[in-house]
């Protein structure tokens, strides 16, 4: 469909409530409707928003445009939240990463190409992060008096983490390893929190409120830091 100049996707699920969302990342806006709403009412609910959607999409076009890494001498990566200036050696060695002053040391095999690069980067990112997570959960583990069963991370597209209530699992994204360590520690409260309440109304928010009183403040820096 198309508003004013804006297409939007619709998407009909088995859910219950229309959500709508524009994607910080890539600028899409995607209307989710219930199979049994008609057509109708979906154009009248998003004729609606037709301004909460363009001041989205502006917030989304004043950021500057995401760099594609390349993983190359003299490029910048981050390390929760701090920079490091990328080193590249080569080595007929299985490929590994050390941090050096403020430098991040890649070794490659000869030859190696992006893809190659990026997976060893991805890995060190995901090897970083697991080392920090299990202090944070067992940290809110015991403020909320629950248990988590099982955690992992993967590579997320839209979101920060997941949680699975029924198993008592969560997911946390692979670019935390990249955001200052406040994301990494408000993501899993966020996550644990669903253990005691699985919506996000208003008992989940008093939860938040009271175990990190400024977590409004950390998702905003979340929705908005590049």
């Amino acid at each position: 469909m198309e508003f004013s100049g804006i297409k939007v996707d619709v998407i009909r699920k088995n859910i219950k409530n229309i959500n709508l969302v524009v994607y910080r990342s890539s600028g899409k806006v995607r209307v989710s409707m219930p199979k049994y709403i008609s057509t109708r009412l979906v154009k009248e609910f998003i004729s609606k928003r037709v301004g909460w959607i363009k001041k989205h999409l502006q917030i989304v076009e004043s950021r500057p445009r995401r760099i594609v890494p390349k993983y190359q001498q003299g490029e910048t990566h981050f390390l929760f939240g701090e920079p490091y200036t990328m080193v590249i050696k080569v080595a007929n060695q299985k490929p590994f990463i050390q941090l050096q002053g403020g430098e991040i040391i890649m070794t490659l095999r000869p030859g190696s190409d992006v893809v190659a690069r990026e997976k060893v980067m991805r890995e060190w990112y995901r090897k970083e992060l697991k080392k920090r997570i299990p202090a944070l959960i067992e940290k809110w583990e015991s403020s909320l008096g629950v248990k988590v069963k099982e955690w992992n991370v993967k590579k997320m597209k839209t979101r920060w983490g997941t949680c699975n209530t029924r198993a008592a699992r969560i997911w946390l994204s692979l670019e935390l390893a990249k955001k200052p360590i406040h994301f990494l520690d408000y993501v899993v409260l966020h996550e644990i929190a669903h253990l005691i309440e699985r919506s996000h109304n208003a008992r989940f928010k008093s939860i938040l409120s009271e175990k990190m009183p400024n977590w409004k403040a950390v998702e905003q820096e979340m929705n908005h830091k590049v």
